[in-house]
Order: structure tokens, then C-alpha cells, then sequence
């Protein structure tokens, strides 16, 4: 009895047409480019220095006849960005950004305390910023997320004076912030963490 033949078809495969053959996809539906859609979109693409695809072929060596092309400079850290002012009007606004900067203090440093406070209106201009002297010893100052360094808590101001000011400045005022639940934590029983409104 011969075996099958690599042309024939199981019968299992014979019963069932689409086992044999390849799946036929849905085209996926056309979009518009999102430039298309929201004009703004465009707007900023036109305002960003243009980059050139990243090859995943890796880098071409050179043979030093030609010149090898510029490597392109790796995107700014936080820290390098800075805002640039729609004005140079430094009054409080309706509308108020703020950051808050903690610092760790405790045993391990895992409990957070306020070490700086940065407010800005609405032209991107610096209404107030101080550094804030924590009442807890300092065990960490994390300064790859908040920049701030031992030598700016010479300058600090007490907490309770900075929290006062603040709320001050931003009474009757929108708030506006990255993760505000965190800045605006009521503190814990001896806890001076955070600003309170």
C-alpha cells in the first residue's frame, strides 16, 4: 500500500476547505495622517527639528574617505528642557502651574518631605520658588529626579512660611499641575510633607 503522496490532501484537510488554505485578513480601514485630522498637529511638526529614522541595521562603517555623518545628539533630559516665557509679565494669574519637589527624610529616607516649591503663571514666567528646609535630617535628597543638592538648603525657608505663602498666592486661583494629588497631600500626624490649601 503506497503512503501518501506529497500532493495529496489529508482527509481531515479535504473536509475542511479553510484548514488548506491561508486565512484571508480584513484590509485594515484607511485613516487620514494625523496632520490631517488636527491642523495643530501639523503646527508642531513644523516647530520640532526633524530626526531621521533610527536604522536597525546599525551604524555603516567608514573607510575615513568620506567624512562619517554627525551622530544625532540623544533627546534632552527634564532637566535640559526649559520653558521658554510668552512674556516677561512676572504677576500672579488667574490660572497658577505649580511643582513641588520632595526630598526623603526618616530612617531610609522613604518617607517624603517638601524641599522645593516652584509656582508659574501663564506666560511660563517664575512667580515663586524657594527651596524648603525640611524638619526631619535630610537621608535623601534624590537629586536625579528633583535637582535639588545640599548646598541649596542653606538657602531654604522654614516649612510652615513657605506653606503660608503659597496658599497665599494661590487662593481664588486655578491650579494647575502634574499629579497634584501628590503635591497636595494633607500631612500625617507630625508630618510636614506637603503643602496644604
Amino acid at each position: 500500500m503506497p503512503g501518501p503522496t506529497p500532493s495529496s490532501t489529508p482527509p481531515a484537510a479535504a473536509a475542511n476547505p479553510s484548514h488548506n488554505s491561508r486565512r484571508k485578513r480584513k484590509p485594515r480601514p484607511k485613516t487620514a495622517p494625523p496632520s490631517a485630522l488636527n491642523p495643530n498637529w501639523a503646527l508642531l511638526q513644523s516647530k520640532l527639528p526633524h530626526r531621521p529614522a533610527a536604522t536597525h541595521l546599525g551604524k555603516r562603517k567608514h573607510d575615513g574617505a568620506t567624512p562619517a555623518p554627525a551622530e544625532p545628539s540623544p533627546p534632552p533630559t527634564a532637566q535640559e528642557v526649559r520653558l521658554e516665557p510668552t512674556s516677561d509679565d512676572t504677576s500672579l494669574t488667574k490660572v497658577v502651574a505649580i511643582d513641588c519637589e520632595m526630598v526623603g527624610v526618616g530612617f531610609d529616607g522613604g518617607k517624603s518631605a517638601l524641599g522645593r516649591v516652584t509656582l508659574v503663571n501663564s506666560f511660563g514666567n517664575i512667580v515663586y520658588d524657594e527651596y524648603v528646609r525640611a524638619v526631619e535630617r535630610i537621608v535623601d535628597y534624590r537629586t536625579w529626579i528633583s535637582g535639588i543638592r545640599p548646598k541649596h538648603m542653606n538657602k531654604a525657608k522654614e516649612f510652615w512660611a513657605v506653606q503660608k505663602e503659597v496658599a497665599e498666592l494661590i487662593k481664588g486661583r486655578i491650579l494647575v499641575g502634574h499629579a497634584l494629588h501628590n503635591d497636595l497631600k494633607p500631612p500625617k500626624e507630625g508630618h510636614q510633607g506637603y503643602i496644604r490649601i
